[in-house]
């Protein structure tokens, strides 16, 4: 027989009420049957756990043992069942939310926070939307936010339910100092000299860019795939021009102009699976995610540039 939990429920009851016949009581077990079931526990643990006497019960050394054990078990097994109750409670009231590196999951969790006080809001951050997709359809994630180039559809288009955020122009990351600084905006084709700096990605957007470039009549020469803070530190030095969203917030030494023609296009997208448990609360996390957008695209360096 293997030692369960209820075992040690039975040891602690009869070293608790300090005799058979009142743990029988307190159990709700005839004492006979209870007895049977010491016996079988004793012969799982090696040795008698109680000696037996007119006066009740006493525990041997193997029962104070087996006691000392199971008072640390017991509360712990139980304070574990209560968590877990409380987290799948929780759980089902909060979001697991997935998202590529940028302003709006930021947002998108104030908002939450802000309008859900109680709910637990969890984050995972990658470079890889195809990563963010599969959690999502694993069950791992309820929302993943990320983002497609062009019309280019997003991963698990066929299994995930995908709505568009917003839209957004991309724009080119010059250093203060660059000679084309002071343009309203840059055409493409005159940056045809430059060394380039972006985020990596396993989206289209790499193939998006080297098209336009085609496009622009150029190649570019060299395209530094690095984390957000390398990529502006490229840019400030002057090393490379970057590319980067309408929403990518002020930074000092660095000006953000639009391309002319609006060579490359960013959608912002929210998805969630359609059987999921969060289903229901696409709509109201969608009209978050917009919000969230709006407000960065209000203290973007785009924005304060077009209205300086």
């Amino acid at each position: 027989m293997d030692l369960e939990l209820r075992h040690l429920k039975t040891v602690r009851a009869i070293a608790e009420a300090g005799s058979l016949t009142r743990a029988a009581t307190a159990l709700g077990l005839a004492q006979p049957a209870l007895s049977a079931q010491l016996k079988r526990i004793e012969r799982a643990l090696g040795g008698r756990l109680f000696e037996r006497g007119r006066d009740g019960v006493r525990a041997t050394a193997l029962g104070d043992l087996v006691l000392e054990r199971a008072r640390v078990v017991l509360p712990a097994v139980c304070e574990l069942q209560e968590e877990a109750v409380r987290f799948a409670r929780e759980g089902a009231a909060g979001y697991r939310l997935g998202g590529t590196h940028g302003p709006l999951l930021g947002g998108l969790v104030d908002r939450l926070a802000q309008t859900e006080p109680e709910a637990q809001v969890s984050t995972w951050t990658s470079w890889s939307e195809r990563e963010i997709a599969c959690a999502v359809v694993a069950g791992r994630l309820d929302f993943a936010l990320v983002g497609a180039c062009g019309e280019s559809p997003p991963p698990e288009a066929g299994r995930l339910a995908w709505t568009e955020v917003a839209r957004d122009p991309v724009h080119v990351m010059l250093t203060a100092g660059h000679p084309l600084a002071s343009r309203p905006q840059v055409e493409l084709a005159e940056l045809a000299a430059e060394d380039w700096t972006d985020v990596p990605g396993d989206g289209c957007f790499g193939d998006c860019f080297a098209a336009a470039c085609v496009r622009a009549g150029f190649t570019p020469a060299r395209v530094y795939e690095t984390d957000t803070a390398s990529c502006v530190h490229l840019v400030q030095v002057g090393r490379a021009a970057g590319l980067c969203r309408a929403t990518f917030p002020a930074t000092p030494g660095i000006v953000i102009r639009p391309l002319a023609g609006t060579p490359l296009i960013w959608r912002h997208l929210l998805g969630w699976h359609p059987e999921g448990r969060a289903a229901g609360r696409a709509a109201a996390v969608l009209a978050h995610a917009r919000d969230a957008h709006a407000e960065a695209l209000t203290g973007s360096a785009s924005h304060t540039a077009a209205t300086a």
